[in-house]
């Protein structure tokens, strides 16, 4: 591991021109560029602060200001985590295939690409975040906590990273594994606690805990320690930030050690 940290070192120029290009090709041959960065996560809360917060009416709890209570608000801080998960994983999946090309002809660790990505979808989610702050600011709910997002940022990206590397790797022998994540995270969405409370789930159905199993759901626990900093002005619990710690180290590990295993002879497939 030690050595592997210090081949990343080396290629750090390398990482970062990789994204650099990931965010130049995304935005390629558009007329508003950048601003889709914008759009697109603003487009996406208007709709379901419509949907769910207008005509199905979730009462989203008060904010930690002990007045404001806005749906919209509560629901972006949830967007911000889901946002830039679904954009790393996706993202890292299919970057180990785009770039095949270029690693077929010049030496690099494969691994690199996907890491790139998961830095491009990294700096949207920070930029989000200085929005929803200024935001929260504007409408009075505002607390030192905000300056804790990083860390909750520096936890969620190897959660990130380690399942991309695994999801590239399986997308470079099989492309169907493009679906399969697809619908796996359209399925996600829906049991994590984004548009809606956790406490709107019953504890139990057919004496199967739901509510707590959808809580110990490692994504739902990021969601709630964005709400935390963001919304409720608080720290995320010491409990909440050991268990966070954990699953990410741990699936950065297993990602990295699968990746690094298995990746050996990946150029062949690309």
């Amino acid at each position: 591991m030690l050595e592997s940290a210090s081949e990343l070192w080396g290629y750090r120029n390398l990482i970062r021109n990789l994204a650099q290009r990931e965010l130049k090709a995304k935005y390629k041959k558009s007329i508003l560029g950048w601003a889709w960065s914008l759009i697109n996560p603003a487009a996406t809360l208007l709709i379901y602060t419509l949907v769910f917060g207008t005509f199905l009416r979730i009462q989203p709890p008060v904010a930690g200001n002990g007045h404001l209570k806005s749906f919209a608000l509560y629901l972006f801080a949830a967007l911000i985590i889901w946002n830039y998960f679904n954009a790393a994983i996706n993202g890292g999946m299919a970057s180990l295939v785009s770039a095949g090309p270029m690693i077929k002809k010049v030496y690099f660790p494969a691994e690199y690409t996907v890491i790139a990505a998961n830095l491009a979808s990294l700096l949207q989610a920070f930029i989000e975040s200085l929005i929803l702050a200024g935001v929260m600011v504007a409408f009075g709910n505002v607390a030192p906590t905000f300056l804790f997002f990083p860390v909750i940022l520096a936890l969620l990206a190897p959660f990130c990273l380690g399942i991309a590397l695994i999801a590239s790797l399986l997308n470079a022998y099989f492309r169907d594994v493009t679906y399969i994540v697809t619908i796996g995270m359209n399925l996600l969405f829906y049991v994590t606690p984004i548009i809606y409370p956790l406490r709107i789930i019953p504890k139990s159905k057919a004496g199967i805990p739901i509510r707590t199993i959808i809580s110990l759901n490692p994504l739902a626990k990021f969601v709630q320690a964005s709400r935390d900093v963001f919304y409720g002005i608080k720290l995320p619990t010491v409990g909440t930030m050991a268990y966070l710690l954990l699953f990410s180290v741990g699936l950065f590990l297993l990602g990295w050690s699968v990746f690094s295993r298995f990746a050996r002879d990946v150029a062949e497939e690309l």
